[in-house]
């Protein structure tokens, strides 16, 4: 009698039926019920805006209150939207159109990080050799799954090459400031971008062809832990480790969206190659860094005195790109060199 209290249940024990589906059937429908459930939120959203506009017997406040609440959750959707669309596009585009949309976007982040710097005219060069050398042979580096070399030619090579392109333009004016943000843009916009199609291409024995299910749970988990994070310092009681940086991130925030998304890389296991355990740790250490890692670009908005990047007036709600992926050139790189080191992937 004690042993059947010990003897798992038949629908535990049962193989899960999307095994027998192929890798391409099973990523089909991943995007068929994200879709399906953003396009469901979407059209809720919208119901209940028409009806709220409905309600004429609210005062003044309680309507823009409203107003500011719907706002903001139809950005954060849009939001959404975007990245599901891309992840979508790099997964029907192949190995090689994934590498040059990331390659894209990283392009266009890069370009509007050094928009909003105080650059002159001996920086030339080191843009040129920026965008027009170091983004595209990262890519190809990542194309290629070079990942060896892949790895150090930005933290080094390129941290060695563009102060040489700069002092070879002979302008010694605020020299170091200057080469250190173009370092800095390169670093974050390229080098941490480039991780995310990295994921696509990495390959697990037993695990070909899933790929898109390793990004999709990085997304997954780091969005939930920002979700959590922002819910959080919105209800709890404020102490912010940074006040002139940012009021609304604090340490118990942090630790409840690192929770949060351990809790969902838990429930989304069994998309990835790793146990229940391992995919909690990994979305612990993923949404810890892409937590640092918004804190650290409020940082650099702050220091360059705009609110959005792109310069655009954060009246309208707009936001650039940098802004919606900011959070993943952080922990894309930490996630990807965790999992390549804890599983000891030799490519």
């Amino acid at each position: 009698m004690f042993a059947s209290f010990l003897t798992m249940p038949d629908w535990l024990t049962a193989p899960n039926p999307l095994s027998r589906w192929t890798a391409t059937e099973q990523i089909g429908l991943l995007f068929v019920a994200l879709f399906g459930l953003l396009l469901l939120t979407s059209i809720g959203s919208f119901i209940n805006g028409l009806r709220e506009q409905a309600l004429v017997e609210l005062d003044e406040a309680a309507q823009k209150a409203r107003h500011l609440r719907r706002q903001r959750f139809a950005r954060e959707l849009k939001l959404v939207w975007f990245g599901a669309s891309v992840f979508w596009a790099a997964w029907v585009s192949g190995p090689l159109g994934a590498t040059l949309l990331f390659g894209i976007l990283s392009f266009l982040a890069l370009r509007e990080f050094i928009t909003l710097l105080h650059t002159r005219r001996g920086d030339h060069r080191s843009l040129i050799l920026a965008f027009f050398f170091i983004l595209p042979l990262q890519y190809a580096l990542t194309g290629g799954r070079h990942f060896d070399l892949f790895s150090v030619l930005i933290p080094v090579y390129s941290f060695l090459a563009i102060p040489v392109a700069s002092a070879l333009a002979g302008d010694p004016a605020r020299y170091l400031e200057r080469n250190a943000k173009i370092q800095w843009g390169i670093m974050v916009c390229v080098y941490g971008l480039s991780h995310a199609p990295a994921l696509l291409l990495l390959e697990f024995p037993g695990y070909l062809g899933r790929g898109a299910f390793l990004l999709f749970f990085l997304v997954a988990v780091v969005a939930f832990g920002q979700f959590v994070q922002l819910a959080a310092s919105r209800r709890l009681r404020r102490r912010p480790v940074a006040r002139h940086i940012s009021r609304e991130f604090s340490m118990r925030a942090w630790w409840l969206g690192c929770i949060g998304a351990a809790l969902m890389g838990s429930a989304l296991f069994w998309i990835t190659p790793f146990d229940a355990l391992q995919a909690m740790a990994m979305a612990f250490i993923a949404a810890g860094a892409g937590s640092f890692g918004g804190l650290v670009m409020q940082a650099l908005k702050r220091d360059a005195g705009v609110r959005s990047w792109g310069n655009l007036s954060s009246i309208t709600g707009a936001v650039g790109l940098l802004d919606r992926i900011a959070v993943l050139c952080f922990a894309a790189p930490v996630f990807f060199h965790s999992v390549r080191w804890y599983f000891e992937l030799s490519l």
